[in-house]
């Protein structure tokens, strides 16, 4: 009988709070999510690359854990305390009919447990799905094809998801059941009194709200027009001002609600004065709550527009190689030459790099000047460091790179004159390659043997070997006959080859690279593979967008549960008010729209702060400290965080739709038992 009881309280539960228990199961899904990634296809790849970085990403998996148990904790506490305010009729009804407290406690804390194997289920279920199609995707997306996929599944994500979250349900449970103990029985059955606000001045309100809103555009300056790099004190001006900004917008908000509806009622009809004086209550007592989810609303803005941004800069970048062999041409031919070899073949051509002779930097004046790429760093902000160590010892051929730009369907480079092409392979080290970029757009020249040569108004830094086998900060890309000039070792400084496309789109590119590479290990030869740039990219993709994107999920459903359930809670100590109005005459449909106004309202006031907060917070992220890769489009990064916030939007309107229904079910309630 008890546990038929604790089963049917469970199920009626989880059907008066489904905002709740669909946002535990969505956290769940995460949380396996984050805890199963080292045994995911994807990751079991990494790690016979990238060993060492994989271990420590994985090493740094229990630490994003345990904060987020620490936030999911106030989300299940909130969600508890709403659970047991709904409940106070019925637990009060057993204690007046004789049930002892252990007893009620005990069947709160079944409650809870069966809830949380029930959530468990589900979820655990859902994130096998995910994990498969996480998967799938970022093999896909990086070309490694789904050939050897093996379905994952992490008994020990299994273990420490259940033991976390039955452990965070269970201690909120226990501190509520510790409030509920000093209660008499009599207090249950009384309904709860609406919290005493303290009140603010008109002036005050207003002085609060100016304030908070002159802080936040402050904030917005700083980050944008100030925060070039992450310097410490301007970072921290940007985060207190933005704090503090928030928090008395919202504190001054109230009041100022409150003069636009006394300018407003005379003309006010039906309930639309009453609506608008539950808003400003609800704004003064909860400005708090409305403060803390509009900045978690702008950390999962910020967190999902970074990682999809970030982790598409590191997957667009076409292959500029997939094998790059070093030796003599004589063996180099004899190897690509071997009938295993041949058939994977699709082209191959000579990279021709190398050092400047040595005469060219004798004497007093340097043969390559570039006084004018330094003149042009020099009007560019923060460039001292760059300009101080500019730096030119290889010159690469015209013709072997338009080769490898051929190879990457892109257009080749053609140098006219005395033109010449600067290159670098740091263009993604953060703000070199953007700001080189910026110096050779000045249309700028360079000498070289007393003449003037143009540099193209673009800069390259597609690899030009297949992997990182040389790391060149500045290069020139220069016409075949000056590099002849020019070039220490004229010979060829190692053969790129390209595997045939059908070879690459049957099986997956991964699996056609190790086809090649286990080929080309028998044969002796040095050679440079494309699996490395894989799992370098790969590895940036996971590390930096998936544990991002992780975080601003969380945020996201943390914050709007938090705020739905306080409306919720605040909306059932005022339902009284409602009884009232149902004696003055008014209709249970217009008291259902005016809480639906309520509703969007309250969350359009936090939606509405946080989109504002978080496109600042995006171009100022974009823009500064975490500039994308050179090569990646900003519009592309502007897209993608378009379509982060048009998700944010249908999230509102489906947790706004849950907390309306339930707004609305408490209202035809509390008449029916008037």
């Amino acid at each position: 009988m008890f546990f038929k009881q604790v089963r049917r309280n469970s199920a009626k539960n989880r059907k008066g709070n489904g905002l709740f228990f669909g946002t535990l199961i969505i956290a769940i899904v995460a949380f396996y999510t984050l805890l199963s990634l080292g045994e995911q296809d994807v990751m079991r790849f990494l790690a016979t690359i990238e060993s060492d970085a994989v271990h420590k990403l994985l090493a740094l998996l229990p630490a994003v854990y345990l904060v987020s148990l620490f936030f999911v904790f106030f989300l299940v506490y909130f969600a508890c305390s709403y659970q047991t305010q709904r409940r106070q009729r019925e637990l009060g009804m057993y204690l007046m009919l004789g049930m002892k407290r252990s007893r009620m406690f005990t069947l709160l804390f079944c409650e809870t447990l069966w809830s949380s194997l029930v959530a468990l289920f589900m979820g655990i279920f859902a994130a096998l799905f995910l994990t498969e199609g996480i998967s799938l995707a970022t093999a896909k997306l990086v070309g490694l094809g789904i050939v050897g996929h093996r379905i994952s599944f992490s008994l020990k994500a299994v273990f420490w998801t259940a033991c976390g979250f039955v452990l965070v349900q269970l201690l909120s449970m226990f501190i509520i059941c510790l409030k509920l103990g000093k209660k008499e029985p009599a207090e249950f059955l009384r309904p709860g009194a609406p919290e005493k606000q303290r009140q603010l001045t008109e002036g005050r309100s207003l002085l609060f709200f100016i304030s908070g809103t002159g802080l936040l555009l402050a904030a917005y300056g700083l980050g944008i027009f100030r925060l070039r790099t992450l310097h410490f004190f301007v970072f921290l001006a940007v985060l207190v001002c933005g704090i503090a900004g928030t928090f008395l917008f919202y504190r001054g908000l109230g009041g100022f609600l409150g003069k636009v509806v006394r300018r407003k009622r005379s003309k006010a009809a039906g309930l639309s004065v009453f609506t608008a004086r539950q808003i400003q209550e609800h704004v003064f007592s909860q400005h708090k709550s409305l403060a803390v989810s509009a900045l978690l609303l702008l950390m999962a803005f910020s967190c999902i527009a970074y990682g999809a941004a970030m982790g598409l800069a590191r997957t667009v970048s076409v292959r500029s190689a997939d094998f790059s062999l070093f030796g003599e041409e004589p063996q180099i031919d004899r190897v690509l030459k071997q009938d295993g070899i041949r058939r994977l073949v699709k082209e191959s051509y000579p990279m021709y790099l190398s050092m400047v002779k040595d005469e060219y930097f004798a004497g007093e004046k340097e043969a390559l000047d570039l006084s004018g790429l330094g003149q042009a760093l020099e009007s560019i902000e923060d460039t001292e460091n760059i300009v101080q160590n500019m730096h030119i010892e290889y010159v690469i051929a015209e013709s072997s790179y338009n080769e490898l730009l051929k190879a990457m369907g892109k257009e080749g480079i053609q140098l006219h004159g005395q033109e010449v092409a600067l290159y670098t392979s740091m263009a993604g080290e953060g703000d070199f390659g953007t700001i080189l970029k910026k110096a050779v757009e000045k249309k700028v020249s360079v000498g070289i043997r007393g003449k003037d040569y143009a540099l193209l108004p673009a800069l390259y830094y597609d690899n030009v070997v297949a992997d990182r086998a040389i790391t060149l900060s500045m290069a020139l890309i220069v016409p075949d006959a000056l590099f002849g000039e020019l070039a220490r070792e004229p010979e060829a400084y190692c053969r790129n080859v390209r595997l045939r496309d059908d070879v690459t789109q049957e099986p997956g590119l991964m699996q056609a690279v190790q086809k090649m590479d286990e080929k080309l290990a028998k044969t002796g030869i040095e050679y440079d593979s494309f699996l490395g740039g894989i799992g370098r990219n790969l590895f940036y993709t996971v590390s930096a967008s998936y544990l991002t994107i992780y975080l601003g999920v969380l945020f996201l459903l943390i914050s709007n549960t938090v705020l739905g359930l306080k409306f919720l809670i605040q909306h059932r100590q005022n339902k009284c008010r409602y009884r009232t109005l149902s004696m003055l005459g008014a209709d249970t449909e217009a008291m259902c729209r005016s809480a639906k106004k309520q509703i969007q309202v309250f969350f359009l006031l936090v939606l509405t702060v946080a989109s504002v907060s978080g496109a600042a917070a995006v171009v100022t992220m974009f823009t500064s400290f975490a500039k994308l890769p050179v090569g990646t489009s900003m519009w592309t990064a502007g897209l993608l965080a378009a379509t982060a916030f048009v998700i944010f939007v249908i999230i509102e309107l489906v947790y706004i739709g849950i907390v309306r229904r339930t707004a609305q079910r408490e209202i035809c309630s509390s008449i029916i038992i008037q």
